[in-house]
């Protein structure tokens, strides 16, 4: 792959002075991508490890059925929360500095959640790992905009493949781990060290541009972007769609492998099968955004998507033992509207600065709407006593994403409808 970037002192640089399609070095633009896909393999293993390990940490802390979902429902908190204030926090600091601080939150707070017996403490912990995540999630489709142009859906298809990646191991290690060591901390705390070493390739740029930023935003560089999704219908439907899909993604990191223990299976083989979404989905997150790239509308790719999602809750509605494997594999194709989705932040921006904005908004609205996701699936099930009313739920969530879908197939650009 020839790498298209900006020059390399976009690694640290601003997001304001930094062209989009300016000649390429091959170094900075290759230390770059080892640094987005270091980043991308650390943006879920603190929730899918989380979510292997719900009963036990549930057990540990005492926690309620309603707070356990509530524990599950934190991520999407967080990362609307933190990702609106992303596009000021990038106005201020250079995107190295900020994915330092931002692993570093990650590395941090994994660590001292596993060292409380607090429900309180665990939840703040866990709260300013999920930060650190939040910030990374809009910076992302910032940096394939500025140093990949030309590579939109090929880089977004790399770095969300390690991000599957990362996702896959931690929801299939993180029992394992934890037997291994006697402890559910153990299972949770090792995915500090990752993301520790997700700090060491922003550290130089980081250091070196530090004078650099503070000289652009005393010029001007904190000038707010003139690019305004929240206006926009194009903007909303992609808020919608992104809050649906992640709606249903987090209720299945959070829930299913309790869904698949309640079925029958050990807890090893429960945390194997929501490996199995994840691991099905490494190749889905590279060919998705390729296929995006390629079609003149996004529609077959959404109604494809909506199919597999359906067969798959249905069938765990009323076969979750007997058809597991073929569930699994419905629903990691499902999932694959999250690389789609992202592909089309980067598809529906001329520029790193509308990209960063419709990030922003997309992200952080559709977190906002992905919150009601894990919640209520845990007061479904605390309540019912079993699994239809939460499948059916998610179901009215797929009929909403599919609607929205429809809005964002057609090319178009946000900067052209401010």
């Amino acid at each position: 792959m020839t790498a298209v970037a900006a020059p390399a002192r976009t690694i640290g640089g601003t997001s304001s002075d930094l062209p989009a399609a300016s000649p390429p070095r091959a170094t900075g633009g290759w230390l770059v991508l080892a640094g987005m896909l270091l980043v991308a393999l650390n943006l879920r293993a603190a929730v899918t490890s989380l979510g292997a390990l719900l009963d036990e940490v549930r057990v540990g802390l005492a926690l309620s059925g309603t707070m356990a979902g509530f524990v599950t429902t934190l991520p999407t908190i967080a990362f609307a929360g933190l990702g609106a204030a992303t596009p000021w926090l990038v106005r201020r600091l250079s995107p190295a500095r900020l994915l330092v601080l931002a692993m570093l939150a990650l590395a941090v707070g994994q660590l001292l959640r596993v060292l409380t017996g607090s429900a309180v403490v665990f939840l703040l912990t866990s709260a300013l790992a999920l930060a650190g995540i939040a910030v990374a999630n809009i910076l992302l489709p910032m940096l394939v905009k500025q140093h990949f142009p030309h590579r939109t859906g090929l880089v977004t298809g790399a770095y969300t493949m390690a991000l599957t990646a990362g996702t896959t191991v931690a929801a299939a290690s993180a029992v394992p781990v934890a037997h291994a060591f006697g402890s559910w901390r153990a299972g949770l705390g090792v995915w500090a060290a990752m993301a520790a070493v997700a700090v060491l390739p922003w550290l130089p740029a980081a250091l070196r541009t530090r004078a650099a930023t503070r000289r652009a935003t005393r010029g001007g560089a904190a000038a707010r972007s003139a690019v305004r999704p929240g206006r926009t219908r194009l903007g909303w439907a992609m808020a919608v769609y992104f809050g649906a899909q992640s709606l249903s993604g987090y209720a299945i990191m959070g829930w299913l492998a309790q869904l698949f223990r309640d079925a029958g299976f050990r807890p090893q083989d429960a945390g194997l099968l929501l490996a199995g979404v994840t691991a099905l989905g490494v190749p889905i997150a590279l060919l998705m955004p390729a296929l995006a790239g390629r079609l003149g509308t996004l529609r077959p790719l959404i109604f494809t998507l909506t199919a597999a999602s359906s067969l798959a809750y249905l069938g765990l509605a009323f076969a979750p033992r007997d058809g597991a494997v073929l569930w699994v594999v419905l629903l990691a194709f499902g999932q694959g509207a999250f690389p789609l989705i992202l592909t089309t932040i980067g598809l529906r921006a001329r520029t790193a600065d509308g990209t960063v904005a419709l990030s922003a908004f997309a992200q952080s609205t559709g977190y906002l709407i992905a919150a009601l996701g894990p919640l209520l699936v845990g007061v479904l099930y605390e309540t019912t006593g079993g699994w239809t009313a939460p499948v059916g739920f998610l179901l009215a969530a797929l009929a909403v994403q599919t609607g929205a879908g429809v809005l964002i197939a057609r090319p178009r650009y946000i900067e052209d409808e401010r």
